[in-house]
């Protein structure tokens, strides 16, 4: 009786085993005393990853329209779309330039060719002012050292005897004002000399200021035409993002280092623009100081020739004066009204 029963519990166990296998889709597992036959071939895998749905919660199984995702596609991760970076194969300087925008080529060639005036320009005129200013010291010591205009120009002219120079120039006109103006009176000769001084002078500084404007108007606006050749290289840059769709640094990189570049040579151009602006400025101003000395020791010069004259004609007029006062007293006398 104890062994019916049992064999029918082994038999109840094995059909709910059996019902289970057909639900999950797996095949029911043998009896324990019945061993598998050496021949049975192994059931393939499930294609479809997804848990197995009981028909118990009304979800219908996977259709035509809806294909089940296969084990390996499931396993294949998304390829990332692949980037690459038009990088320049040079990254000095030189290569940069020659990788640059034709607008970026175009800025940098003319702020290249900005710095290349402004040290032409520091070049010529600091010989052309360290020469006049060296020649205006010596022929204004001379004319301190001389006792009359004669004197003085001639110390000026040297050995060659020819007036050279802003100092040469202020002592011809002195010296060719007076010549003319002999026979006129002594303060109109010293007003139109002073007038010729003045205007030599200025036109000896324009002369010798030639050219430091165009050193200002390189350092004024040299940054701001390199900051245009960044503006344009920034844009570049964003719009190679957009184009590539893709925010790797790789790609942008190289907008950046040109605009960058462009800035650099910029600055380049204008600092030392505006340094050697200012170092001529004050050099000039120290110039026309020198000449305004060479002026005023021409007039005293001037003056004390005119005061000499007077003085030589002064005993010619003595002797002709008891004539005229002889003939006065003969006069007779007028009554006041």
């Amino acid at each position: 009786m104890m062994r019916a029963f049992r064999l029918a519990l082994v038999v109840a166990g094995l059909s709910v085993m059996a019902a289970q296998a057909q639900v999950s889709g797996q095949p029911a597992p043998a009896p324990a005393d019945q061993a598998p036959p050496a021949a049975q071939v192994q059931p393939a895998p499930p294609t479809n990853p997804l848990p197995p749905i009981l028909p118990q919660l009304g979800i219908n199984p996977p259709s035509t329209a809806h294909p089940p995702i296969t084990t390996s596609e499931a396993a294949a991760p998304a390829a990332a779309p692949v980037v690459t970076a038009t990088l320049p194969h040079d990254l000095s300087p030189w290569g940069m330039f020659m990788a640059a925008d034709i607008v970026v080529k175009g800025v940098m060639l003319g702020l290249a060719f900005a710095s290349l005036v402004t040290w032409t320009i520091w070049l010529a005129k600091a010989m052309e002012l360290a020469t006049a200013k060296r020649s205006a010291g010596r022929a204004l010591r001379r004319i301190e050292a001389a006792e009359n205009l004669l004197e003085a120009a001639g110390a000026a002219a040297g050995k060659s005897g020819k007036l050279r120079g802003a100092v040469g120039q202020l002592l011809s006109a002195a010296l060719s004002e007076t010549r003319r103006s002999a026979d006129l009176g002594e303060d109109g000769i010293k007003e139109r000399v002073a007038i010729a001084l003045s205007r030599i002078e200025a036109r000896a500084g324009r002369s010798m200021a030639r050219g430091t404007g165009l050193l200002a108007t390189i350092g004024s606006t040299a940054p701001f035409v390199g900051l245009f050749g960044t503006v344009w290289g920034i844009m570049n840059s964003f719009i190679g993002i957009s184009q590539a769709k893709t925010t790797n640094l790789a790609v942008v990189a190289p907008g950046i280092a040109e605009a960058l570049l462009a800035t650099a040579i910029g600055l380049v151009a204008a600092i030392p623009a505006v340094i050697i602006y200012n170092v001529f400025a004050r050099a000039i101003t120290g110039y026309r100081a020198t000449l305004s000395d060479a002026s005023g020791e021409i007039l005293r010069h001037l003056s004390r020739d005119l005061e000499r004259r007077q003085r030589a004609a002064a005993p010619a007029s003595r002797s002709a004066s008891p004539v005229s006062a002889a003939a006065m007293a003969s006069a007779p006398l007028v009554p006041a009204e």
